[in-house]
């Protein structure tokens, strides 16, 4: 991406939230902390009315507005593809949310790029299988980030699989992901006075209360870290061939995946393992097109794996 292009994304990526922080400029767009202010001068300079306030970020003045933003065709075809991750994994609230924004996406596209969304609307499909099962078909998913934004205290009725019981729970609510064919919220629950991990499916119904909860709860982030150091999880970084990186794609959640990211020809992928030596049986299944960039325990099993494999066909052969 050239110089211009950045400073435009960086524009966009300013306008998308009410403050933005340097380190997170500085990693979507891999570059060092003075490109950023270097570029962010640069819009300064050019009339952009910007606040910056040290160990805060960056944000733009309440008032200032600017033209709307045109989507270039490899982004408007991107949101298609989500769209469609959309109505398959997500609720039917989510879903229509989304198919409305979808519509004002549209109506900002040019001519070509909406016919071009035309053309492959029936060319991209996510089978729906066994992941749509796992969905739960009331509209959890909207009520509950609805309760995180309002920080509101969720009541809810949860079926534990243990147990085999449904209790009633109050919980303050942390954040949401998708694992595994599943949604799971991470909770403080008044009930248990600890963090629990509630599989959205298992919810029977909840609703938001009228308290709002004054505790300071970790991000999703740092308690998924958290909990990685608590249950001895090995942390493995891997950097993947583009051209085999879509051949991952389901079974990553099997192994553990965290994230992703993009560095030039490769994917650089984060994984939180409970077994190095099942990883290490997995990874050798596409070792020849990835490299292992973390995780010593891992480089060590592999290599004894092969050598052992090594030894046993050259017994073989001598044995022929």
């Amino acid at each position: 991406m050239n110089r211009i292009d950045r400073i435009s994304a960086i524009l966009i990526q300013l306008q998308s939230r009410r403050v933005v922080k340097a380190a997170d400029i500085a990693e979507r767009f891999n570059i060092s902390l003075r490109t950023v202010y270097r570029d962010v001068k640069t819009l300064e300079e050019a009339g952009i009315p910007l606040i910056g306030e040290a160990g805060v970020g960056y944000s733009i003045m309440d008032g200032y507005r600017l033209p709307p933003v045109m989507f270039t065709r490899e982004e408007a075809t991107a949101f298609l593809t989500a769209e469609k991750f959309v109505e398959t994994l997500t609720d039917a609230s989510t879903s229509s949310n989304y198919r409305s924004a979808m519509y004002k996406v549209r109506a900002v596209l040019k001519n070509n790029e909406k016919e071009l969304l035309e053309g492959m609307d029936d060319r991209i499909e996510v089978l729906q299988g066994m992941a749509r099962a796992n969905v739960n078909p009331t509209d959890h998913i909207q009520t509950i980030l609805q309760s995180i934004g309002q920080k509101k205290v969720l009541s809810l009725n949860y079926f534990a699989q243990h147990s085999q019981e449904l209790t009633k729970r109050f919980v303050e609510p942390v954040g949401i992901f998708y694992s595994a064919n599943y949604w799971h919220l991470i909770a403080w629950c008044r009930l248990r006075n600890s963090y629990r991990d509630f599989r959205v499916d298992r919810i029977k119904n909840l609703s938001i209360t009228d308290e709002q909860f004054e505790s300071e709860h970790p991000t999703l982030k740092e308690y998924i870290a958290k909990t990685a150091c608590e249950q001895n999880l090995e942390r493995v970084v891997i950097s993947v061939d583009r051209k085999i990186h879509s051949h991952l794609e389901h079974q990553k959640y099997y192994s553990g995946f965290v994230s992703e990211r993009t560095v030039g020809d490769s994917i650089e992928m984060t994984f939180l393992t409970t077994s190095v030596e099942g990883f290490a049986r997995w990874y050798m299944m596409f070792g020849e097109y990835a490299d292992i960039l973390e995780s010593e325990n891992l480089k060590e099993y592999v290599k004894a794996k092969l050598e052992a494999i090594y030894i046993r066909i050259n017994q073989d052969v001598q044995v022929v």
